[in-house]
C-alpha cells in the first residue's frame, strides 16, 4: 500500500488550537473539524511543504514552528501526517480551502480524526518544551 505524506500545523495562541472545518467537497474526510494541512508534493521536502500549505489554506507564513511528531492516518488513503507547531506567523489568518476555521480551547477542540486527536494530545504532553 502506497503512503501519502502530508504536513499539519497546529496554531496555538494562549490555550487555544486553530481547527478547520473540512469542505464537504474534499475527497479525504469531508466535513470533519481538523488540524490544517495536506499533502506533500513531489519534490518537496517536509518544511517546503509547511510553507506552500499554510499559504495556500491560511495565508499564512511561519516565523517559529517545531516539529511535533507524525503519526498515520488510515482514511480513503494512508496517509502519514507531520504534525509541526507554529508558535508565530505573518499575515492575517484567512479561510482558504476550508468551509470555515475557529479557535478552540484543547480540552473542547472537536477534532474528527483519531491523528489529529493523538496529534493535540502529545502537544499538550510536551508543550513545556516549545515555550
Amino acid at each position: 500500500m502506497k503512503v501519502h505524506e502530508c504536513v499539519s500545523f497546529m496554531l496555538v495562541v494562549e490555550g487555544m488550537v486553530l481547527l478547520e472545518k473540512r469542505s464537504e467537497l474534499k475527497k479525504t474526510d469531508p466535513g470533519l473539524t481538523a488540524i490544517p494541512g495536506g499533502h506533500i508534493e513531489a519534490g518537496e521536502n517536509q518544511e517546503q511543504a509547511l510553507f506552500r500549505e499554510l499559504k495556500e489554506e491560511l495565508g499564512v507564513l511561519p516565523e517559529e514552528y517545531s516539529f511535533l511528531c507524525s503519526l498515520f492516518h488510515p482514511t480513503n488513503e494512508l496517509q502519514l501526517i507531520h504534525y509541526y507547531l507554529i508558535s508565530s506567523w505573518q499575515g492575517d489568518l484567512q479561510t482558504l480551502e476550508a468551509d470555515e476555521i475557529d479557535w478552540y480551547r484543547f480540552d473542547s477542540a472537536p477534532l474528527g480524526i483519531g491523528a489529529d486527536k493523538i496529534a493535540l494530545t502529545e502537544y499538550r504532553r510536551v508543550s513545556n518544551f516549545f515555550r
